[in-house]
């Protein structure tokens, strides 16, 4: 029989008088983080609000003609309408605040941050996890504080894959595209066109139109290949976050990074700062480069201009974190693009080729065209100096320039309302005091049962949204009632309050998902006593061709599927930002046990910390910062050097001893009142330590301070006078490399074994400078003390040598020095090369030690 053929039509309403700034609404990423906004369209109409996963653009376009009616006609619902309204107009109306207006001028400078995903909402699709939250936040934050800052990344058609999981416990990896009328996105147009920029490609230009995205003060503008000037390979480049090969990956990335900086000249945006988020967009350094050799400087000069503006931010120790290519595809994919520009590939391949590798890593790339340069946490900071030591090869890796800044989260994005709305009555000026700890005190003075009454309701919201999505997860793969009645038996039971365990994230194998199952009789019965139950609940993807990652997934769910333990382990599929604002605000503890140091950061330990949860992790990323011994609890991790199974075996000890003597015991002390004072206690320490320290507007006044207004102040300096400064810089460094590698220093005699503490000694070495002058280098004397009769253990003290003499070609410098410390202490001579115009005093990596 005939099928009859199906045509889809959409009737669109319209939006009455009275309601006609709710486009407007739609239409700005401020309602990503603005719950007011979400909360007017759900009130419009629950159900479709729910069907279109909370996408405001979708929404509008499909809610029923007399809903919008009714709503323009209901008082109530008008007077929210004004608040909202009032509240959104109040925030585009606030400018900069004194603390960034003293570091960036708004009419001078402006930031310009570059990522290949952005994670603001689930309604928009074209992030994967970690890094693309991390940049939506980042630009939230900019927002909030009105930043000068414009963001730029591309616009994927299908984004990241929506996940499944079937009967066997198999991921499924789904796509679904989207068009550009249902995402929150306008086509920017110049001259009463669209704009489009075009890259040269091997034998063919590749075009991209442009897209921006308001994010309340500032701009995301996004580059999308899907456009008939392409070919229909080239109009796929944007198809897929992360998807595709090696080709088509260094494709999207010379997109991005080639093809943002031209928009943002097309648009004719100055900035004065780069920011460059993860290697994937540091073709821009190249393409920035062109720009600036066109003004009549060598590319050895421009390269300096650039770098001294630039900012490189490192966010994995994780190998196969940093894209690496193969030589000939490097010379494919850039060789017309560098002839056209002037580029010699040898040179360019040269600042992306690891030590004596023939391969080209996008994160060298990053770090040799930025003098600015960061990981994102204290420990990811020294293991990323530690990685990334070959950039400056001489120079002791704890003091190379590679720095760090501490992720923090959006907390209006992820704070559950019910929390923000206690805070608006206990301390109403807790949004202006997001980086004040002192202020954070006022958690102690909420009353215990209030504050347990909050985190309950928001529990057992959380408890009704798993059983929804366990429901339609297991009536999809045919599982029977029965089976999701016992697996979600513990979490709506209003009698044991049970205790709930949350683990979310990217299923990769160095997060050891699998961990706690290492002992599982153990665990089984810590799970299962019936006095004292435990839930855990697990969700995460895992890319689709990471098969171990998938392994993972499907041990979870076969042994939630376990009749011993149904009931007491839930896998959920499609983790995404409406399931973590869940999870987050509604689970007890939130475990993490990553294999350090492999946890770069890791925010989600801080999202949940905002909402009282309490984490349980391996002291890596982030925690090693935020645990004080009373917010939560640590798992130690071992000394790296030892065999990675009794590394696990001992780790997944810890943590079993401490859910069985520690956690489930604090949880289970009930009071009178219903719950435990001892886990309140330490539910409002996690809450007042975690949320001013480790939130994003912290984070982003961070990188004002320390690397924004430096970079902007730097650029200017080595653009002055028409780049007299960069090409100065330029020739010093070609001349130290040339002369290095002939260079010596010599002790000149002895230096004395002991001295009265208040009498000097003479240090004296002799520089043999190959062609060098005095004025090239800096000899430094480092002082260690070995034992001060304290607890505390001081850095070393420094000074520096002087010159005494020239002759011969040999040049002696000499000081005579008091000892900075009593007892017995260490003396270590080096010398390195100097310029006034250096960002950084060790930047070329060049050192002798004596």
């Amino acid at each position: 029989m005939h099928k009859a053929t199906e045509f889809r039509l959409e009737a669109h309403p319209i939006i009455p008088e009275a309601l006609e700034r709710l486009d407007e609404l739609a239409n700005d990423l401020f309602y990503s983080w603005d719950h007011g906004v979400r909360s007017l369209l759900a009130r419009i109409d629950l159900r479709l609000w729910l069907k279109v996963e909370h996408n405001p653009k979708l929404f509008l376009r499909r809610v029923a003609q007399d809903r919008l009616d009714e709503a323009s006609e209901d008082r109530a619902f008008l007077a929210e309408y004004r608040r909202v309204l009032s509240s959104y107009d109040a925030y585009l109306e606030a400018g900069p605040g004194p603390e960034v207006t003293e570091k960036l001028d708004p009419e001078k400078t402006l930031v310009a941050y570059f990522c290949a995903e952005f994670g603001f909402h689930e309604s928009f699709p074209i992030y994967s996890g970690g890094l693309g939250i991390l940049a939506g936040d980042h630009c939230k934050a900019a927002s909030d504080l009105a930043l000068p800052f414009v963001a730029v990344g591309l616009l994927y058609q299908q984004g990241y894959f929506i996940q499944s999981i079937d009967a066997l416990g198999q991921q499924i990896a789904r796509y679904q595209s989207h068009s550009s009328d249902e995402l929150p996105i306008t086509p920017v147009e110049k001259d009463g066109e669209v704009l489009k920029v075009s890259v040269p490609f091997p034998g063919r230009d590749v075009v991209a139109r442009v897209w921006e995205a308001r994010v309340g003060h500032i701009r995301l503008y996004l580059l999308d290949s899907h456009t008939e000037e392409n070919s229909a390979e080239d109009q796929e480049l944007t198809l897929q976050l992360y998807g595709g090969d090696e080709s088509t990956r260094i494709s999207q990335e010379m997109l991005l990074g080639i093809g943002g900086t031209r928009v943002l000249e097309a648009l004719d945006l100055k900035p004065t700062v780069w920011h460059i988020n993860e290697g994937h967009a540091a073709f821009q350094i190249l393409e920035r480069c062109r720009h600036t050799m066109a003004s009549g400087l060598n590319f050895e000069a421009a390269l300096e201009a650039v770098a001294g503006a630039t900012l490189f931010t490192t966010h994995t120790p994780v190998a196969a974190g940093h894209d690496i290519f193969p030589r000939d595809l490097v010379y494919h994919a850039l060789g017309r693009y560098l002839e056209e520009s002037g580029l010699d590939f040898e040179t360019v391949f040269a600042l992306g080729a690891k030590a004596g590798g023939d391969t080209f890593n996008m994160t060298s790339l990053g770090l040799r065209g930025s003098r600015f340069h960061n990981g994102v946490s204290r420990i990811h900071g020294g293991v990323a100096s530690q990685m990334e030591g070959d950039i400056w090869p001489q120079v002791p890796a704890e003091e190379n320039p590679l720095g760090y800044i501490t992720n923090g989260v959006h907390v209006p994005t992820f704070l559950a309302p019910e929390w923000s709305s206690l805070f608006d009555i206990q301390a109403p000026t807790w949004k202006s005091e997001m980086r004040n700890q002192q202020f954070w005190e006022f958690i102690d003075q909420i009353p215990d049962y209030h504050y347990w009454s909050v985190h309950k309701a928001l529990k057992q919201q959380m408890g009704e949204y798993i059983v929804r999505r366990l429901s339609r997860q297991h009536k999809r793969n045919g599982t029977g009632h029965s089976v999701t009645d016992r697996m979600t038996r513990q979490l709506i039971s209003s009698e044991k309050d049970t205790l709930v365990i949350g683990f979310a994230r990217r299923f990769a194998t160095y997060k050891r998902a699998t961990l706690i199952f290492s002992d599982l009789d153990r665990l089984e019965r810590i799970l299962t006593d019936p006095d004292r139950p435990v839930v855990l609940v697990f969700a995460g993807k895992a890319h689709p061709r990471d098969k171990p990652g998938q392994r993972l997934i499907k041990v979870i769910h076969d042994l939630s599927m376990h009749p011993s333990l149904m009931g007491h382990l839930i896998l959920l599929e499609d983790y995404d930002q409406a399931m973590a604002r869940r999870l987050l605000s509604g689970v007890d503890v939130w475990l993490n046990t990553p294999e350090y140091p492999k946890e770069a950061s890791g925010t989600s330990g801080e999202k949940a910390a905002l909402n009282g949860a309490l984490n349980l992790s391996v002291l890596d990323g982030w925690w090693g910062e935020g645990y004080d011994g009373k917010n939560g609890w640590a798992i130690p991790p071992r000394d790296t050097e030892l065999d990675a199974e009794f590394r696990n075996e001992e780790e997944a000890r810890d943590l079993l001893d401490l859910l069985e003597f520690e956690v489930v015991p604090l949880y289970y002390e009930r009071v009178s009142q219903g719950f435990s004072r001892g886990w309140v206690k330490r539910s409002k320490a996690s809450m007042k330590t975690i949320t001013p320290r480790f939130n994003s507007q912290r984070m982003v006044m961070d990188y004002v301070t320390n690397y924004y207004q430096p970079a902007s102040s730097q650029g200017a300096l080595l653009m002055a006078d028409g780049g007299k400064v960069a090409t100065g810089l330029a020739d010093w460094k070609a001349k130290v490399r040339e002369a290095w590698p002939g260079v010596e220093l010599h002790v000149v005699g002895c230096v004395e074994a002991r001295c009265p503490h208040n009498d000097t000694v003479e240090l004296r070495v002799e520089a043999l400078l190959n062609g060098l002058s005095a004025d090239d280098v800096r000899v430094e004397c480092l002082v260690s003390p070995e034992c001060t009769g304290t607890h505390e253990s001081p850095g070393p003290d420094s000074f520096f040598l002087e010159k005494e003499s020239e002759a011969d070609g040999r040049t002696v410098f000499a000081s005579r020095v008091q000892p900075p410390y009593p007892g017995l202490q260490t003396l270590r001579l080096r010398m390195y090369p100097h310029h006034e115009a250096l960002t950084h005093p060790l930047e070329m990596g060049a050192m002798l030690w004596v």
